[in-house]
């Protein structure tokens, strides 16, 4: 559209100015010079970009393989199925992939309480109703209340 608003608006444009001006096709001119730069400095501004470009697209990829770290930790942990593409992912960010010291954090956290949960304490604790200090109490009177009979014994 804009092509041939150009190409009728423009011819009758240069008509009324009478050609006087010179135009030089877009196709003439170089990228270099239509960015005000000479070719050398073009290069190396091309170079460059496409630096920045690796750079950004392998800092990209590690984050990605961060998240499909801890994905397939919560993956292992939940015993979900696992994902093809976060494994993937991990195997092209290579063996560098680091978590977060956030993340790892949490999932320490995360590992102590679902220890402590694993304890007979912890399943205790999950039990309503039951006060723990009182079961602490009461075993160590009922021990307490042993080593003074066994004393008493006479076979012992």
């Amino acid at each position: 559209m804009a092509f041939m608003v150009k190409h009728v608006v423009g011819g009758q444009l240069k008509n009324l100015t009478g050609g006087l001006t010179e135009e030089k096709s877009e196709g003439e001119k170089s990228d270099a010079a239509a960015q005000g730069m000479t070719q050398e400095e073009f290069e190396q501004y091309q170079q460059q970009l496409e630096e920045e470009k690796k750079e950004r697209e392998a800092h990209y990829a590690q984050k990605k393989a961060e998240r499909a770290t801890v994905r397939t930790h919560f993956r292992e942990k939940y015993r979900l199925p696992k994902n093809e593409m976060d494994e993937t992912q991990i195997q092209q960010a290579g063996d560098d992939v680091v978590l977060p010291t956030e993340l790892a954090k949490m999932i320490a956290e995360d590992n102590e309480e679902e220890t402590h949960k694993q304890s007979v304490l912890g399943q205790l604790s999950n039990i309503q109703n039951v006060d723990i200090d009182q079961l602490k109490d009461k075993a160590q009177a009922t021990l307490e209340d042993l080593k003074k009979q066994t004393e008493n014994c006479s076979l012992m």
